[in-house]
């Protein structure tokens, strides 16, 4: 049965039912449904508006549905969406008392409301996985203390570091995430229903026991935007874009420390893959599925601003469209999390190739222009000098560690003995002590700071 049909002389046309049907993918709301049906009633009850007896009918009719589709003795089919399935199942159960629960509610504050339960637990979920990958990364920092890797800009060998601090990088980044994940939420947690269709009701509801009942910290301060506000979905899928973003990062890097041309990383088989025609081929078709999913979860954020960009108050059909898209990204999202979390974990290290690629291709040069500005050189002179140096040493097949104290005298009288030790690599990331440098020591106190910050959203 149709909510609506009492209007219509004609049955609705089977291209219309085939089109304006959503129980395929807003099934997935049915819990949200249930949740939210029992604390309207519940209220209608306080509010004097529903019998005790027609109450305990309806509270008890709910959990049963609730505990048929659990066990999968019920089924969810047959109508035009999650709201009129339930309704309608209840009603079949507990008679005309299952018609009276849709007394001073509208579908369209009811899809609101559902659709905001569901995003709250969404935002629980998701960034419950996230701490456990901030965990990883944790833990590969400070497996990596005692490691020198290089630093990258422009993909070119830059400086010296410890191998930790590129892993608090990320954990910094998640951490952002998280923090957005809690702020969103906040805003998330304003509950539409009593909204009805557009203007309110005239039933003497209570919406703040409504509100409370379901977890949110109010109601809604006007029902024209309480029913046709989506800003929280687009949000949520804004906050799954930059998590995705993020860890799109962190593949590419550890794609590429991976290969043999950085050799830097190994991923465990258990997390490869291989091919069917190259026998040596060992694949990371995990980094590289993120990396592909990330421009799908952006496509859902692209989609649900440009379903709601023109849409005139209040709630208008386009208004289905914006579920599909974010059931998608919270499992991808979710699923990426996870994986990456896993695969983390059953990263190596391989030590002698990140130690000798530190030391390589002059990324301790910077170092050597420090040393002379220390020495009260001015630094654009210094970085003069320095240049010289590098230069010599490519034209002479030659590193810095290669030259003598005697050789790096040739070209400044500043240059003392101690400099050979100074553009040794483990030198130069223990160097980088400023705050939030590079050097294990400071990359030790990231460590401790990322840990008390994530203890928060315990």
């Amino acid at each position: 049965m149709k909510l609506w049909e009492g209007r219509f002389e004609k049955p609705s046309a089977k291209s219309l039912e085939e089109f304006n049907d959503s129980l395929p993918f807003d099934k997935e709301l049915w819990q949200a449904d249930i949740k939210g049906s029992l604390a309207h009633a519940e209220m209608l009850f306080n509010c004097g508006i529903l019998s005790e007896a027609d109450y305990t009918l309806i509270a008890k009719g709910l959990d049963e549905i609730a505990r048929d589709i659990t066990s999968g003795k019920l089924t969810v089919k047959g109508a035009e969406d999650i709201h009129s399935f339930i309704e309608n199942e209840l009603t079949v159960r507990v008679g005309e008392a299952g018609k009276k629960l849709h007394t001073a509610r509208s579908r369209n504050d009811q899809v609101a409301t559902d659709f905001r339960i569901y995003v709250l637990s969404a935002y629980k979920t998701l960034g419950e996985k996230l701490q456990g990958l901030i965990r990883a990364l944790l833990v590969k920092a400070k497996e990596g203390l005692k490691l020198i890797m290089p630093g990258y800009t422009h993909l070119r060998k830059a400086q010296p570091m410890c191998a930790g601090h590129f892993f608090n990088a990320y954990s910094e980044m998640f951490l952002r995430d998280l923090e957005r994940l809690a702020q969103s939420k906040k805003r998330a947690s304003v509950c539409p229903l009593g909204s009805g269709a557009l203007a309110g009701t005239s039933y003497p509801i209570d919406r703040f026991m409504t509100a409370e009942k379901l977890g949110f910290e109010k109601p809604c301060e006007n029902s024209l935007d309480g029913v046709s506000d989506r800003d929280f979905a687009a949000e949520y899928l804004f906050d799954c874009s930059l998590i995705m973003a993020h860890l799109s990062r962190l593949c590419e890097d550890i794609i590429l420390y991976s290969a043999e041309e950085f050799g830097y990383f190994e991923i465990s088989d258990e997390y490869s893959t291989g091919s069917s025609i190259m026998p040596q081929k060992k694949n990371p078709d995990i980094p590289e599925l993120i990396r592909g999913k990330t421009g799908r979860v952006y496509g859902h954020l692209m989609g649900i601003l440009t379903t709601v960009k023109g849409i005139p108050l209040a709630y208008n059909k386009d208004l289905q469209e914006d579920k599909e898209g974010l059931f998608d990204a919270k499992k991808q999202t979710e699923n990426c999390v996870f994986v990456m979390a896993e695969l983390l974990l059953n990263i190596s290290f391989k030590e002698e190739n990140m130690f000798k690629a530190a030391g390589g291709d002059f990324c301790c040069a910077t170092d050597v222009a420090d040393y002379l500005a220390k020495k009260g050189v001015p630094f654009r002179t210094a970085h003069a000098v320095t240049g010289k140096i590098v230069r010599s040493c490519i034209e002479k097949n030659m590193t810095l560690q290669d030259m003598t104290a005697g050789d790096y005298k040739k070209f400044s009288e500043y240059f003392e003995d101690d400099i050979v030790e100074k553009v040794k690599a483990e030198n130069c990331a223990a160097a980088r002590t400023s705050y939030g440098g590079a050097s294990p020591e400071r990359v030790k106190e990231n460590i401790k700071s990322i840990k008390k910050r994530l203890k928060k959203f315990n």
